[in-house]
């Protein structure tokens, strides 16, 4: 029989689902609407209008099964309460004068105070320690504070715990939202790209992430003569998918550094999250096929001796590719480069200057620096205005001598992530090998990404000019 507590969790479950379901339909009914304003129609097809009854006749539906979740969990919660007060009166009884207020198993969200808070545990220490304790020992009250835990996700965030699914002594645990909330700042060194990219929330189903482009557009052109056949091409598109791709990262800890050690928990936290934003980083980069730099239309610049004067002109020829591919759609915002591409770049010493600077561009600089460390924001402006995003997890062992990196013209409206709102949000333990005393933490989380809505529309410059600078 399930506890208070667990049939609680159980009826926010089920009233997520029923809310979920009115979503769609509301989301398909909007979507079928769209599509006949879009297309100029009238009115709707016979097939289109019997669909919209029965979305309207389930959503009628589920409004009635939401009310009665509803009731439910309020019966539900009221019983806990009595059970709560009933426990707490017997105590009295007991001691003859009251007890300080205990933690009765029920998340009060914005009322009560969560079992892992930042003023208490603010790296992580606690909760990852019982993570630890009760995989390893079977820790009674770490375990008790994890299950409250995951009690108040069930509550504030259930969306994430359909997600939550794996083996061993816990089936996914969800990191504690403030944790990965710091994430993003304390390991955005390692994702400067990424940060920049257009964000979406990630879908809740599927591996793919489907994009609908239109590839055949219709038609306009002078009409012959009066009365004659006028211009007609039909429009079709075409289905990108982009899949959706899981980060992972694992780590075995000896039984003795848990014990014994010191710090061992917060340098494993911290590192997990580290190679995580790099892994995703150099992803969206480099990876083969759909990554930045192998969509990007390349702008050749081959110099034996370069400088920043002749570099210059090849971003801008980037930047007008990118352009003309894009037009009213998007505009190149940002270049991207390396390090050393950067300060090669500040280090060079000119007696010309742009003939046209974009606004607040000081009349004979090549650019401007935002005097901010690395990926602490945009590192700089180019005098065509691009802003200026270091990332080293730009290739530079790049072209025959493996010693080229390269610069990457984007219009960061076009350049598109998808991932879940709290990634990483999931940590594993279990004990892989107990003859080892090994103990084995996962952290993985979901994303996807898209630089190919717009052939051409990502721009790049490469070439033997981006070889190793010398200062």
């Amino acid at each position: 029989m399930l506890t208070l507590d667990e049939l609680i969790a159980s009826i926010e479950v089920e009233k997520e689902g029923v809310t979920k379901r009115i979503d769609r339909n509301k989301a398909e009914i909007k979507l079928t609407l769209d599509k006949v304003q879009q297309e100029g129609r009238h009115s709707l097809t016979s097939e289109e209008t019997d669909r919209l009854k029965e979305l309207r006749a389930a959503n009628d539906q589920a409004k009635i099964d939401l009310a009665g979740v509803e009731e439910k969990l309020g019966e539900a919660k009221r019983a806990k309460a009595e059970e709560v007060d009933t426990h707490v009166q017997h105590h009295r009884k007991q001691d003859g004068a009251a007890r300080p207020a205990m933690r009765d198993g029920l998340a009060r969200i914005g009322q009560e105070e969560r079992t892992y808070r930042p003023d208490t545990d603010r790296r992580g220490k606690q909760f990852l320690w019982d993570v630890v304790r009760g995989t390893l020992f079977n820790d009674f009250q770490a375990n008790q504070r994890l299950a409250q835990h995951m009690h108040e996700e069930r509550v504030d965030r259930p969306q994430y715990l359909e997600r939550a699914v794996g083996t061993g002594a816990f089936t996914g645990l969800v990191v504690p939202q403030y944790l990965t909330d710091m994430y993003a700042p304390a390991t955005a060194a390692l994702r400067p790209f990424a940060d920049i990219c257009n964000s979406h929330e990630l879908p809740p189903d599927g591996m793919t992430v489907n994009i609908s482009r239109i590839t055949t557009a219709t038609s306009v052109a002078l009409q012959a003569t009066e009365n004659s056949a006028v211009s007609e091409t039909n429009a079709d598109d075409t289905l990108l998918t982009e899949n959706v791709q899981t980060a992972a990262g694992q780590q075995t800890v000896s039984r003795q550094a848990i014990e014994r050690g010191t710090g061992i928990d917060d340098v494993l936290f911290d590192d997990l999250f580290r190679r995580y934003a790099t892994t995703l980083d150099s992803t969206l980069i480099n990876q083969a096929t759909t990554g930045l730099t192998n969509v990007s239309t390349a702008v050749t610049y081959d110099d034996a001796s370069p400088t920043a004067a002749e570099l210059y002109p090849k971003i801008l020829g980037a930047a007008s590719g990118g352009e003309a591919a894009l037009l009213a759609q998007a505009i190149p915002s940002h270049a991207i480069m390396h390090s050393r591409r950067w300060y090669w770049l500040s280090s060079q010493m000119t007696s010309t200057w742009p003939f046209i600077n974009s606004a607040g561009i000081p009349v004979q600089a090549g650019g401007v620096a935002s005097d901010v460390g690395y990926n602490r924001g945009v590192r700089g402006m180019l005098p065509i205005g691009l802003n200026v995003i270091v990332d080293n997890n730009v290739p530079i062992n790049l072209g025959t001598a493996t010693s080229q990196d390269e610069i990457y013209v984007v219009p960061q409206a076009e350049c598109h992530l998808w991932e879940d709102p709290a990634a990483p949000v999931f940590i594993r333990a279990e004990q892989p090998a107990a003859a080892t005393l090994g103990i084995l933490m996962v952290l993985y989380g979901y994303f996807a990404y898209s630089f190919r809505r717009y052939t051409s529309g990502m721009q790049k410059v490469a070439g033997t000019g981006l070889a190793t600078p010398t200062f």
